[in-house]
């Protein structure tokens, strides 16, 4: 069986360059991308009142919002069902709305790229963190959760060592499989 490769290039070519088409414009295109995680969640109780009863139970959380994009978010909105005492780290120019259904949103006007705000909360028991926060969205949609994992961190030299594996097996294998289209061609 003969393989026609003018054929299998003129088939080939288009669909090979709409999906690198794709990828490069996915890497160079500006536009702002949000990512959100809980930065950290502790309970604290106070100290026993002058009656001997015990301390109340303080609750604390932050969630911590990042453009890693390469443009600026507009009106990145965070939604609450109830708005405790709030802390913005980095000082941030942001306001407190209203909404129509009783909750609160706190709505940062732009959050440039490369930036991280932290919003730590204090609130007293029974209330606890789930409670808190709603949404977190801005003009370009929402915000992409994600669950953090404390774990080491691996060294630098063995990631480019793994991925010098990575990319040997790759041509490996695509060498392999021009092979084996050669060797059923004759």
């Amino acid at each position: 069986m003969n393989i026609d490769w003018n054929l299998a290039a003129a088939v080939g070519m288009p669909i090979l360059t709409l999906f690198l088409g794709a990828l490069v414009n996915h890497l160079i295109e500006s536009r702002p991308k949000l990512i959100s995680y809980l930065g950290f969640i502790s309970s604290h109780r106070l100290a026993p009142q002058a009656d001997g009863s015990p301390g109340p139970i303080v609750n604390t959380h932050s969630v911590i919002i990042k453009n890693t994009g390469r443009k600026a978010a507009s009106n990145v909105r965070l939604g609450h069902n109830f708005l405790p005492n709030v802390n913005v780290y980095p000082d941030v120019m942001y306001e407190i709305r209203d909404l129509p259904g009783g909750g609160k949103e706190i709505l940062f006007p732009t959050l440039v790229p490369k930036t991280e705000v932290s919003i730590n909360y204090l609130y007293f028991s029974p209330d606890t963190w789930e409670k808190v926060n709603t949404h977190i969205q801005s003009d370009d949609g929402p915000a992409k959760v994600v669950n953090v994992l404390l774990q080491p961190q691996v060294k630098p030299w063995l990631l480019r060592l793994i991925w010098a594996f990575i990319v040997t097996g790759v041509i490996t294998c695509g060498y392999l499989s021009v092979k084996a289209v050669q060797w059923l061609a004759t």
